[in-house]
């Protein structure tokens, strides 16, 4: 029996579970696993529902509007892995990790291609059997360098592009094509320390943790709707570099954490932030 995941956005009103409930009844599905939460400030309403059973995707869609508020947003989609493609520029350690998890199936992905604006992590992709494509950005303006991207990533269609460590800011043009289907790791607990050399900056404050963040991308730079966070303690002994090496470590399970949120579609982005059925 396939697996279905339907997630609903809705005004909040009384009998809402029921009324979803009822209509996956009527069509004789099972109910798998049911997470709901209500918004009071803005009166709205979140549930995701795992089902399985034989799916008439389109009437079910039918059938809920027919039945919830006017202004409800209904995702419906059959579970599946999520194929991936990666971004990267020279740090291998969430690469590496990444790689690592797919080999041995410990996220729900799959890694369709790596690209890569340096070509010093091509031995170590290509050690996994997976494609590799070094498109430089060297001598070459920031527009042609994302067409070029563009058009490889087009080769693949990829249900979600992580940034594994690409150390290039995208266009708003760019990002407008995947909207919220890029995945970042930043080397900060946002919204602490954003842009560049976030380690020194967070030593020279004097700071007794540090942390990362993983989060959707937009084109306000590291403002996007966050995914997962994580933080260690660090004391007054540790140096820049220090907390760097340490940072690494917090970088690759933030990470790994967020896109098995991601890809088992447990998030709903509600307008700058988001909402998460762990």
């Amino acid at each position: 029996m396939s697996v279905f995941i339907l997630r609903i956005i809705c005004s909040d009103e009384k009998g809402l579970v029921y009324k979803t409930s009822k209509v996956l009844f009527e069509n004789n599905l099972s109910i798998i696993k049911n997470d709901e939460f209500v918004d009071n400030e803005n009166e709205m309403f979140f549930m995701r529902t795992e089902y399985s059973g034989l799916c008439d995707k389109d009437k079910i869609i039918s059938d809920l509007k027919n039945v919830l508020p006017t202004n409800v947003q209904i995702f419906l989609e059959k579970s599946k892995v999520k194929n991936v493609i990666l971004l990267v520029t020279k740090e291998h350690h969430c690469l590496s990790d990444l790689l690592i998890r797919n080999q041995y199936k410990d996220l729900n992905f799959n890694i369709l291609a790596v690209i890569g604006n340096h070509d010093v992590l091509q031995p170590l992709v290509e050690k996994f059997n997976i494609p590799f494509h070094f498109i430089s950005s060297e001598n070459i303006t920031r527009e042609k360098h994302e067409n070029l991207i563009l058009k490889t990533i087009e080769k693949y269609t990829p249900d979600y592009i992580v940034l594994a460590k690409f150390m290039r800011i995208l266009t708003g043009s760019f990002i407008d094509t995947f909207k919220y289907k890029i995945i970042n790791i930043h080397h900060s607990f946002l919204p602490a320390f954003i842009g560049a050399n976030p380690y020194m900056q967070a030593y020279n404050r004097g700071v007794k943790i540090i942390g990362a963040t993983a989060h959707f991308v937009t084109i306000d730079l590291d403002e996007g709707p966050i995914i997962y966070q994580d933080v260690i303690q660090v004391s007054h002994s540790k140096t820049a570099q220090d907390m760097a090496r340490s940072g690494k470590d917090v970088e690759k399970i933030v990470l790994a954490n967020a896109l098995k949120l991601v890809f088992e579609d447990k998030i709903f982005i509600n307008t700058n932030k988001t909402i998460i059925f762990e």
